[in-house]
């Protein structure tokens, strides 16, 4: 059980809110800047509750597991499959004909905000319950057809990294499109234009990203300065992928905000041996050969121009067209990431609409 001292609550309230206002960043032309800024000084509270705590027991149980969206006109059902707990949403009418099947990865950093209690490895929760759908998709009545595969954060994440091992799965139904929302797509290079850019903009600072990406990997961040410089690269490494993931492929437009092109670091041998899954395919989708990137479906990606991530989807975008993807990109120029927690079912209905 989690206690904390209700005397500790409002203190901690506090410091998050000035450690929100001297160091974060709310660049003009940034939206709802009033209610992101108290947003994140709740998380930035929570993040101190857990230091408070030792480790992540109090965000989880802050945040814990998103609950069911209230609504007359949905069947919700919570189920485990092969101990992956799964929430499935269906119309209440009958079907008149075979539906639409939208699997959905939630962000939260692959640390919070998920009903499962313990997953080391959600990208596996996440393919499991995506085969365990495609197989019964009778039972859903969903059309073989319209799969369609999303996410947000690192739920695109989790979603980019399905798509590309169903690729090989022949006796599966072929994913008809995939939704990748400010996607977190690859630890190679933590110096392109948007991770400098938006290093102190709320709600995810470039350090607290990385930091995020060793709890996720169960990793003290020890080496967290290292990564932060790129030292956990070989050198063979990043001039192998550097014709996939450099700032050369970012368009002059999203670099006039201030980007300076970084200084070859050292490479640190026991950093990369500490943090090597950053640059695993399962990790680091990004780095897919072009073997795998061509077979892939026709791609719905969104990027905030306030998002230290923002550049990942850019990349990923033009890999996608560089390979005869068809891709739909919308770009929010007063985003930040995790927009969509604060624009609710405005923001699900945009989508829906346009899947």
């Amino acid at each position: 059980m989690v206690f904390i001292s209700p005397v500790i609550i409002p203190a901690l309230f506090l410091g998050g809110l000035f450690y929100d206002f001297f160091n974060s960043e709310l660049p003009p032309g940034i939206d709802q800047p009033l209610k992101l800024r108290l947003y994140h000084s709740v998380m930035i509270t929570t993040m101190m509750s857990v230091r408070v705590c030792s480790d992540l027991t109090l965000l989880r149980f802050v945040l814990d597991g998103i609950p069911p969206c209230k609504d007359s006109k949905l069947l919700i059902k919570d189920l485990k499959v092969d101990e992956v707990p799964l929430r499935i949403y269906q119309p209440k009418w009958p079907p008149t004909g075979k539906r639409r099947g939208i699997l959905y990865f939630h962000g939260g950093a692959g640390t919070f905000g998920s009903i499962s209690k313990k997953s080391e490895r959600q990208y596996f929760d996440c393919l499991n319950a995506t085969l365990y759908f495609m197989r019964n998709l009778e039972e859903y009545h969903v059309d073989p057809a319209l799969i369609i595969i999303s996410g947000d954060s690192c739920g695109a994440n989790f979603a980019t990294v399905i798509c590309q091992i169903l690729v090989n799965k022949r006796d599966l139904p072929k994913v008809r499109a995939q939704v990748l929302l400010y996607p977190g797509l690859q630890g190679l290079d933590l110096h392109l234009p948007s991770y400098q850019q938006n290093a102190r903009v709320p709600m995810l600072y470039r350090k607290l990203a990385i930091y995020f990406c060793f709890r996720y990997l169960n990793r003290e961040p020890s080496f967290l300065e290292d990564v932060l410089q790129n030292c956990h690269v070989p050198e063979s490494m990043k001039r192998k992928y550097k014709k996939w993931i450099s700032a050369d492929n970012i368009p002059d437009e999203f670099k006039i905000r201030g980007y300076i092109p970084q200084k070859s670091t050292s490479y640190k041998h026991e950093v990369h041996e500490a943090v090597k899954e950053l640059l695993a395919i399962t990790f680091s989708p990004l780095l897919a050969e072009d073997s795998i990137i061509c077979q892939l479906p026709e791609s719905y990606i969104v990027t905030c121009e306030f998002d230290v991530l923002r550049d990942d989807g850019l990349l990923y975008k033009k890999r996608l067209e560089d390979n005869g993807i068809q891709v739909t990109w919308h770009h929010s120029e007063s985003g930040f990431h995790g927009t969509l927690a604060f624009f609710g079912r405005e923001a699900e209905h945009y989508l829906i609409k346009n899947l």
